[in-house]
């Protein structure tokens, strides 16, 4: 059987995958309205209708309108993001431990907002933004660059060196400039965190238009993107432009791991985590495996504040503390079985 007609999917599969869709989005729906309803102050599910129907100025509502529904959009957001960068990574590398964080974009991004506020004096999170999708292309760029230099070229162990070495040196710059700055480290703590907190929607709306066109581009390469994670030799005799399909997919990863990390700062794991979860019950066709990481991801960050609002009531976590609990054991996982094999 040839690898073309392998990864053509039959109708046979495709219904479960399509039911699993709605199934997921369902699911997506529900944790979004759990989002939206629980916290300090519990608020019904009545309240949060009438919120958006029939505002009347009321605490609850205010609430809802203008903490609630801005916070769960951003976690939907960049959870969604964020999973889909990091299995588009994993398949443009064939590597399983790929991972915007792991790679130097989450602290490429985090060293460019820093930086603006040590130098520049920026407190506005709409001017984070911008340099924070600056970083994130720039330590992209660079750690593709170093990867490339290794004997063999740019493998998957190359890469994950380059991105741990870069990762290592741009972090003690930030730890650097954070330590001789006390403003700087008041300004921005809380952003490097990770947080979906206090995030208005004019915010969302700036970086969104990067997010959908991240996402289109990643969902427009899906059946490339299948061809090209069997091997670079394979795709190229079945007539594939790698290159062009690499640029694609770098730019998409850039737009989605910079511009969540311009809503919400560096947020690690999920990038890691739901790629592995989502082939678990997809297989290995990105045309399935993207959009299921787009809502398992939402999912998973939209659970996981809501567990940070919850752990230390009346007090909350950022979000950013929560995965590490959740991804730490994965990624060891992770490595023992890679070092297995």
């Amino acid at each position: 059987m040839s690898t073309i007609s392998r990864q053509r999917p039959s109708l046979r599969s495709t219904i479960p995958l399509g039911l699993g869709l709605i199934l997921g989005l369902g699911l997506l729906l529900v944790c979004f309205m759990a989002s939206v309803g629980l916290g300090v102050a519990d608020i019904s599910l009545k309240t949060v209708y009438e919120a958006l129907t029939a505002f009347d100025g009321s605490t609850d509502q205010l609430i809802i309108r203008t903490v609630r529904i801005p916070r769960s959009i951003t976690a939907l957001l960049v959870g969604g993001a964020v999973a889909v960068a990091g299995a588009m990574m994993q398949g443009l590398t064939r590597n399983p431990l790929a991972d915007p964080g792991i790679l130097g974009i989450n602290a490429g991004a985090a060293l460019a907002v820093v930086g603006s506020v040590f130098w520049l004096g920026t407190t506005s999170l709409s001017i984070y933004a911008g340099f924070a999708l600056l970083g994130a292309a720039i330590a992209a760029i660079t750690v593709y660059a170093l990867g490339s230099l290794g004997r063999g070229g740019l493998t998957p162990l190359n890469l994950t060196i380059a991105g741990a070495a870069f990762t290592a040196l741009v972090s003690s710059i930030t730890t650097g400039v954070l330590i001789l700055s006390q403003r700087t480290l008041e300004e921005i703590r809380f952003w490097l965190a990770g947080s979906v907190a206090g995030r208005d929607l004019d915010l969302v709306v700036q970086v969104l238009p990067y997010l959908v066109v991240g996402m289109v581009i990643a969902l427009a390469i899906g059946k490339q993107l299948t061809t090209l994670s069997l091997g670079e030799d394979i795709a190229q005799g079945l007539g594939q432009n790698t290159a062009w399909i690499k640029v694609a997919a770098a730019v998409s990863i850039i737009l989605l791991a910079g511009g969540s990390v311009a809503i919400a700062g560096p947020i690690s794991f999920i990038g890691l985590i739901v790629p592995h979860i989502v082939r678990f019950w997809v297989g290995v066709d990105y045309r399935w495996i993207l959009p299921y990481a787009a809502i398992a991801g939402a999912t998973l960050l939209l659970v996981a504040d809501i567990g940070a609002r919850l752990i230390i009531q009346p007090q909350e976590l950022p979000v950013g503390l929560v995965m590490p609990l959740l991804g730490a054991p994965f990624f060891i996982y992770l490595t023992r079985w890679q070092v297995r094999r």
